[in-house]
């Protein structure tokens, strides 16, 4: 028998495979019974009585154990290099833990990172003028020279300029699939999949071998904007998928951002419409990192220390060190020079401009402290 950990996972990706078993219906279930092992447990007539569970797809759950090889799917993501991250795991960004409706578990080629909790999320439309490959390379391009882990759904269009434009800049980014990730979409950017894992990650929620099916892109969307601390739209006309994503992120707290276009283009109609309900508009990668607020927790730097505000990322060197010595408790003024090796006036100035910029508070005229 295998051991605990391991039945444990058979079980979370057997139910993974039972057709008809969504993020929805998968809370609806854990709800009521538990945790895979336990669902799979149940017999039919029980989990009928759950919401959204019929006759049909309780019997598939019911059989689940015996009809579907759950081990031929561990092995094949073994074979590929693939890990398979449950919800507890470590690995599993911490972001989309919290939102409503998180995957149980995620396929990832490639490499999670704690620093990829400092992400923001570009989309925008599959069929895009050259003013939008422009505009989205351009801003994933910054992002990654800010330090930022670029997100994007690998679509034809915008998406493929905003993990090309993160590539290019030396960055990490993060491609979220609506199909398996041996079943790459579209095909044409395979390749760009092995260059992305290389460089950052690619995952999916959906089996291996699953195609892409229109109804899972929707679905996907919310992952997207989910591992994000927020989602800057590309281009997007009126009824575009890319909205969707940007109602995710609306339901999960995240920022909204959106690029202006001319106003007598139908890709601009989206973005627009976005700005006049309240989304940021974007010009620069200044106009997006100044927005976003303090971090859950604090991310280590390369260098040491921690990033606790995407603010920081738009620090010189001398704010850097000024702030590194300032602890989450009242830090004295003269712990401060010392530590940072600036000249007292230096940090005297610098602390206003860490205060404006809401990084740091005066507890007292000689006490200061993080925020």
């Amino acid at each position: 028998m295998p051991p605990p950990d391991d039945q444990r996972l058979l079980a979370e990706v057997c139910l993974s495979l039972v057709r008809g078993v969504g993020p929805r219906l998968r809370e609806n279930l854990q709800a009521a019974f538990g945790d895979a092992e336990q669902i799979l447990a149940q017999p039919a007539e029980r989990l009928t009585g759950v919401e959204g569970v019929g006759a049909t797809l309780a019997g598939r759950i019911a059989s689940a154990r015996e009809e579907i090889d759950a081990q031929s799917e561990l092995d094949r993501a073994a074979r590929h290099g693939i890990a398979i991250v449950l919800r507890d795991s470590d690995s599993y960004p911490r972001a989309l833990r919290e939102i409503p409706d998180p995957p149980p578990l995620l396929f990832v080629r490639g490499e999670l990172l704690p620093t990829d909790q400092l992400a923001v999320a570009i989309v925008g439309s599959r069929h895009a003028t050259r003013y939008g490959f422009d505009q989205a390379e351009r801003l994933a391009a910054a992002l990654a020279r800010a330090g930022v882990t670029v997100v994007s759904g690998m679509a034809r269009g915008i998406d493929t300029a905003v993990h090309r434009g993160a590539l290019g800049a030396g960055g990490r980014t993060i491609a979220v699939l609506a199909n398996g990730l041996l079943k790459p979409y579209p095909p044409e950017n395979a390749e760009l999949s092995l260059e992305i894992a290389k460089q950052g990650a690619v995952l999916s929620e959906a089996p291996l071998l699953r195609p892409p099916m229109s109804g899972a892109f929707p679905q996907r969307n919310r992952i997207i904007s989910g591992v994000s601390l927020g989602v800057l739209v590309v281009e997007a006309a009126d009824r575009s998928g890319s909205l969707i994503t940007a109602r995710h992120a609306y339901e999960q707290g995240r920022e909204v951002f959106a690029v202006p276009g001319p106003v007598d283009s139908r890709l601009s109609k989206g973005c627009h419409k976005l700005i006049q309900d309240g989304a940021k508009l974007v010009a620069t990668v200044d106009d997006v990192l100044e927005e976003l607020g303090p971090l859950v927790e604090g991310v280590p730097r390369p260098g040491g220390g921690q990033l606790r505000s995407v603010a920081e990322l738009n620090l010189n060197d001398v704010e850097q060190s000024v702030l590194q010595a300032i602890g989450a408790a009242p830090t004295q003024m003269d712990h401060v020079v010392q530590q940072s090796g600036v000249p007292v006036h230096r940090v005297l100035s610098t602390l206003s401009v860490l205060e404006v910029r809401g990084l740091v508070r005066r507890v007292s005229g000689s006490l200061v402290a993080r925020v």
